[in-house]
C-alpha cells in the first residue's frame, strides 16, 4: 500500500480534554476498505490559514463545540496512514482544548466525505482508548494526550 509521493497535506488536530480528564474522540469508517478508526477532531489547513486558526475551526465545525477554547499550545505529531485510498505522511500541529465539564458533541458543518464516514464520537480516558473497537490514530495518541496536557 505504499505510494511513491504520499501526501503531506497540512493539517491541524485538537486533544479536547473535559473535566474527569476524558479526551474526545471522533469515530470514522474509511469508505475504501471500510477500516473504522477513532482519532482527534481536525483537518487540513486551508490556503492563508494559521495552523491555530485550522484547528479552532475544524473544532466547530466537526463538534459544535466553540473554536476559542483551542489553546495555543501544541505538540508535533508525526502521522503515517492511509485514508480514502491515499497515504499521509506528515507532521501535525495538535493543540490543547480544556473543557470545565463534558460539553455535548454534536457536528457543526461536515462536508460531504465527513457525511458519509461519520460514526459518532465519544469521550474517553487515555485508558479506555486501548479497548475502542477500531484503530486509534495515532495509534499513540495516549502518549500525545500526555505530552499536551503537561503544557497546560
Amino acid at each position: 500500500m505504499d505510494d511513491p509521493q504520499p501526501s503531506d497535506r497540512p493539517a491541524a488536530r485538537v486533544i479536547c480534554v473535559d473535566g474527569a480528564g476524558r479526551v474526545l474522540l471522533m469515530h470514522w469508517r474509511d469508505p475504501s476498505g471500510g477500516r473504522p478508526l477513532w482519532e482527534p477532531p481536525g483537518g487540513g489547513i486551508d490556503p492563508g490559514e494559521t495552523p491555530l486558526d485550522a484547528a479552532r475551526r475544524e473544532l466547530t465545525e466537526e463538534t459544535g463545540l466553540p473554536g476559542e477554547a483551542v489553546l495555543d499550545r501544541w505538540v508535533p505529531v508525526r502521522r503515517d496512514f492511509h485514508w480514502i485510498g491515499v497515504h499521509y505522511v506528515k507532521t501535525e500541529r495538535f493543540y490543547l482544548a480544556r473543557f470545565g465539564d463534558t460539553p455535548e458533541v454534536g457536528a457543526g458543518a461536515f462536508t460531504a466525505e465527513e457525511n458519509i464516514t461519520y460514526l459518532g464520537s465519544g469521550w474517553f480516558s487515555p485508558a479506555e482508548m486501548a479497548d475502542l473497537p477500531g484503530f486509534l490514530e495515532p495509534p499513540d495518541l495516549p502518549e500525545v494526550v500526555s505530552r499536551i496536557t503537561r503544557l497546560g
